[in-house]
Parts: structure tokens; C-alpha cells; sequence
């Protein structure tokens, strides 16, 4: 357990909260951590149709989402969507559609050393395999062009 960090379902009800998860897990592993906050619907990815000025959902809530980038290697970043998902990008292979409960889990798993590449023979290719809890694992297509010496080094 990381500061806290393992609670039931439902714990990372909010961007700030999973940003103060991700703050921990950096502190944990030693990593330097960056946040750009993007906050209002007219500042957040998924809402470019809101109009310029519209702050506001049509729920009257304030969308807020978060791209944070970690030092170190691999190169990890997460962008926090307000809409309790997240990308995360490992060595420029993007896991899309990860929920925000399922992040600092991810992470952990990428900085322990437990994600790995998955060789296929025939049809050549390459996937990324995160385990997560639960036997359950996160795995991303991985272009041959994109195995950088990080993703090199964990090809099973």
C-alpha cells in the first residue's frame, strides 16, 4: 500500500483526488511529476464543442482534467479525463480508456517492472501486457517502430 493509496472501488472520485494518488506514487518511486490543470469546458479535451467562453457543462458542473507527465524511464504520461477515465502513454504506446481507479494500479505495475512486451511469432507483432489486479491485464498494440531500448529490454 502507497500513502494510502488502496481503497475500495470508487476512491478516485475526482481529477484532484487522482492527482494527489499520482503525487504519491511519484514521491514513492522517486520520480519528478509535472500537472497542467485544464479546468472549464471550454479548456478540456473531449468538450472543444462547448463554444469559447462556456465554462460549465449542460449539468452546470465544471469539467476538470489533467495531463501529468513523470520523469525518468520509462517515459510515462496520463492525461485525467473528467469523465473518470485516462490515457496513459508508455515509451509513446497509448493505453487509451483506463479507469481512473485502475491508474495508480497501471502505474505501479509500469514501475515495478511487472508490465512487459508480449512477442508474437507469426503474424509478427508486439503488445504491451500491464497486469492489474484481480488477474486481469491492460494490452496495447506496440508498432515495431515504436520498441524503444525500455520496451526492448522487456520483450518476453
Amino acid at each position: 500500500m502507497i500513502d494510502g493509496m488502496e481503497h475500495a472501488p470508487g476512491h478516485l472520485p475526482t481529477t484532484e483526488a487522482a492527482v494527489t494518488a499520482l503525487r504519491a506514487l511519484a514521491a514513492h518511486y522517486a520520480r519528478e511529476m509535472e500537472v497542467t490543470h485544464d479546468i472549464g469546458a471550454d479548456q478540456t479535451s473531449r468538450r472543444s464543442a462547448a463554444g469559447i467562453g462556456v465554462t460549465t457543462d449542460p449539468d452546470g458542473s465544471l469539467p476538470h482534467e489533467a495531463y501529468v507527465e513523470f520523469g525518468g524511464v520509462p517515459r510515462v504520461s496520463v492525461r485525467l479525463y473528467p469523465d473518470d477515465d485516462a490515457l496513459i502513454t508508455v515509451e509513446g504506446v497509448e493505453c487509451p480508456d483506463i479507469p481512473r481507479d485502475d491508474v495508480p494500479a497501471f502505474l505501479r505495475s509500469v514501475f515495478d517492472g511487472l508490465a512487459h512486451v508480449r512477442a508474437r511469432r507469426f503474424p509478427p507483432g508486439y503488445r504491451l501486457v500491464v497486469p492489474l489486479p484481480g488477474d486481469r491485464a491492460h494490452t496495447e498494440h506496440v508498432p515495431m517502430a515504436l520498441l524503444t531500448p525500455w520496451l526492448s529490454r522487456s520483450v518476453r
